[in-house]
């Protein structure tokens, strides 16, 4: 399915992702769980569910077979920060006691709070002093809206 928007990376995201289970997948893989009986029964998918969606995600160029099952591509494995941070996310609202996933440091065991900054100055960019702009591929649509 084409994105929405054509010119729009958020909508071009979504649509090369396809749905939140492509990410179950790819967090699956990214710790470490290959063979696909163990995804399955850590997903409580049905077989024919579990190989759409890893048919879905080797042509969205995010999986790859190997000999041991699947493994995330360079792309899949860029995909790990957004996850960790909507991990985060999901899980802002509740008492540390009710989170039944957290992110912590492996060396420290420490709970952390992954946030997302500019890689040059590594300032945060979830503030006011970061905005979107139309780039030079924008079309008319994105230009009036972000002029």
């Amino acid at each position: 399915m084409a994105a929405r928007i054509e010119d729009c990376p958020l909508a071009r995201a979504v649509d090369r992702i396809g749905d939140w289970r492509t990410l179950e997948l790819l967090h699956e893989t990214l710790n470490g769980v290959h063979d696909v009986r163990r995804m399955r029964d850590d997903l409580g998918l049905t077989a024919g569910a579990l190989r759409e969606r890893l048919d879905a995600a080797v042509a969205a160029g995010l999986l790859a077979p190997h000999r041991d099952g699947y493994r995330p591509t360079d792309l899949g494995r860029s995909l790990r920060p957004l996850i960790a941070v909507l991990a985060a996310w999901g899980n802002r609202d509740l008492e540390p006691g009710r989170r039944a996933l957290i992110l912590v440091d492996a060396r420290t065991g420490q709970e952390v709070e992954p946030v997302v900054v500019d890689r040059r100055t590594g300032r945060r960019v979830d503030t006011a002093d970061h905005v979107f702009r139309a780039g030079p591929a924008a079309g008319p649509g994105l230009r009036s809206r972000y002029a």
